[in-house]
């Protein structure tokens, strides 16, 4: 069962969703992995409020992930846990070669015990990084790089993954889970699989304090407002709005720019 069964003893429990994850462990292993983290409520160096609708969350530590999986390693899934910074789940590695100890996004369906390795020359397998050029065509992949020896970038959210459509001599055309193609060049490295979590879309938060524990404030409509706080504000009723952003620029409705990456093969 994909879902954790809750008693409806309040109305928030009637309306909470919520995934099974007794598999997961309830505290984290790698502890030298983890960094404490600031709560900026949405604010820059100044001082000044930047993202709207920020603070008052839970307190959370930072998990350090290994997303530049370019070096040469053999390891073993040790455990599968929890992340709060995101959506999917996180393996823990032992790499019995260098004897090391790091932290991964964790594909669907891996297992305690199973091995992951990286590098050229390897097996194409579950949660294994290798080169574009490397990955049969049509294989599902994730956490991949626009560039080689960069961290990846593309395909890390729960149950996101590209599918590898065609080569070149130099480049390698994927389809990311939006739809999109990118061109990226061979020697690129990515992993096979699927980002794990893929029910996670299926949450239901059940009430308003669930979202102030996940650092979200609440969203006041511009035409609720005063005119002073907003160019939407005022009137004797209700009006709709003008489009305009809370600084009286024109709001445009493109959510993408025409030269983004993600939205040309180059």
């Amino acid at each position: 069962m994909i879902f954790k069964q809750i008693k409806p003893t309040t109305p928030s429990k009637r309306q909470l969703l919520r995934l099974n994850e007794k598999f997961l462990y309830k505290k984290p292993i790698l502890k030298k992995k983890i960094v404490g983290k600031k709560n900026l409520a949405g604010k820059n160096h100044s001082g000044k409020i930047t993202i709207f609708h920020r603070g008052n969350g839970v307190k959370n530590r930072y998990r350090q992930i290994l997303f530049n999986q370019t070096l040469n390693f053999s390891g073993v899934v040790c455990s599968l846990e929890y992340d709060p910074n995101r959506s999917a789940y996180l393996a823990s590695i032992h790499d019995y070669i260098n004897n090391q100890f790091f932290y991964v996004i964790a594909p669907q369906n891996l297992k305690i015990g199973d091995i992951i390795k990286s590098g050229t020359d390897i097996k194409p397998s579950l949660g294994c990084s290798l080169p574009l050029e490397e990955i049969p065509i049509g294989t599902p992949i994730y956490n991949v790089s626009i560039k080689p020896k960069q961290p990846a970038k593309l395909s890390r959210a729960a149950g996101t993954f590209s599918l590898l459509r065609s080569k070149t001599d130099t480049h390698a055309v994927i389809e990311l889970s939006s739809n999109k193609y990118q061109s990226i060049p061979l020697n690129s490295f990515a992993a096979i699989g699927k980002v794990s979590r893929e029910f996670y879309f299926l949450i239901r938060k059940g009430k308003a304090g669930q979202s102030r524990w996940l650092n979200i404030r609440p969203t006041v409509r511009g035409v609720a407002m005063n005119p002073i706080d907003h160019p939407h504000g005022g009137g004797e009723g209700k009006k709709s709005g003008k489009n305009l952003t809370p600084w009286g620029k024109p709001n445009s409705k493109k959510t993408r720019k025409i030269n983004h990456f993600s939205t040309k093969i180059q």
